[in-house]
């Protein structure tokens, strides 16, 4: 079972604290914020994971520092600064300014310092992991490397998980929710996979779509995820030719869009097998797949994994 906790100041996230007193470690420790009062925090333990949300509350320089034998995956949902500093032992400074939507990973024993003036006010997940109990490589099947430590990265499949999973810690019912635990398995599956290798993020291509393009593309995107889906309709939403989005829309995101709404469907799918109430049947047609045999055949081209096999990978 799960905790929920919430307080203003260093928050001490203690899995004894848990329905099952048989639980194997405790999170004692946090990213720890100076002045504690210039933050709103809501953390929630489970088996293996800890994880918080931090809500900068002032425009006032802040601190953050963290150093423990636990990993540490920070996701800036929001986040704007005048100035500031970010460091992470391994790695060379930061000084970015606009750091919304990206991560910083900071692996057992190395040290995290960050300091900053925010413009627009820091909203972030800080996700905790017990190096132990780490999964697999779900397709190689063997014990992933020495995490490495990286600073704002990006990464479409680690996002879909870790804000879905800040939605849940916001819920009243996140702390028994076999979902948020569910959840948890598939983000420590995907930061796994980031370490394995990461493709390289490229700077946006002159002539791709404007922000407000991408934006509304990729929600309706999200929000279809099992229809079927014309090149025509997503061009009229942001005012193009079909054939002008099409190659403004991979030069923005490196795939044509009929490519992107596969990948999008095959991450969704991986979250709804986490939960094993639903049949792969029944996730294969949710995502817009009539035979389950053509899920699985897509499930298995991307993943290297049947829609079974990777549902094993979790438990």
């Amino acid at each position: 079972m799960s905790e929920i906790c919430e307080r203003a100041d260093c928050v001490r996230l203690d899995a004894r604290a848990r329905h099952d007193h048989a639980a194997s470690s405790a999170f004692d420790a946090v990213v720890t914020v100076t002045p504690a009062g210039g933050v709103r925090r809501r953390a929630v333990a489970s088996d293996g994971m800890a994880a918080e949300i931090v809500q900068v509350t002032a425009r006032e320089r802040i601190e953050f520092r963290f150093r423990a034998p636990f990993h540490l995956l920070a996701a800036y949902e929001r986040g704007t600064r005048r100035d500031g500093d970010t460091f992470v032992e391994g790695l060379p400074r930061s000084g970015l300014r606009d750091f919304r939507q990206k991560f910083t990973f900071v692996p057992a024993g190395h040290e995290y310092r960050e300091w900053q003036e925010p413009c627009i006010l820091t909203r972030a997940a800080y996700f905790y992991f017990d190096p132990v109990r780490m999964p697999m490589h779900y397709v190689t099947g063997i014990a992933p490397a020495p995490l490495t430590p990286r600073l704002f990265f990006e990464d479409t499949a680690l996002s879909d998980t870790a804000f879905k999973l800040m939605q849940l810690i916001e819920s009243e019912s996140a702390g028994i929710s076999p979902y948020f635990e569910a959840l948890g398995n598939v983000l420590a599956h995907e930061l796994v996979r980031v370490n394995v290798g990461v493709p390289r993020i490229e700077a946006p291509i002159r002539g791709g779509l404007a922000p407000w393009q991408q934006r509304t593309v990729t929600t309706y995107i999200e929000e279809h995820l099992g229809d079927q889906i014309s090149l025509a309709t997503l061009a009229q939403l942001v005012r193009l030719s079909p054939h002008y989005f099409c190659r403004a829309f991979k030069q923005s995101l490196g795939v044509p869009p009929h490519r992107y709404h596969s990948n999008r469907r095959i991450e969704h799918a991986k979250t709804l097998l986490a939960m094993p109430a639903s049949s792969v049947t029944d996730i294969g047609f949710a995502i817009g797949f009539r035979e389950t045999s053509s899920f699985t055949a897509a499930f298995h081209k991307a993943t290297g994994l049947t829609p079974t096999a990777y549902r094993r990978s979790l438990s």
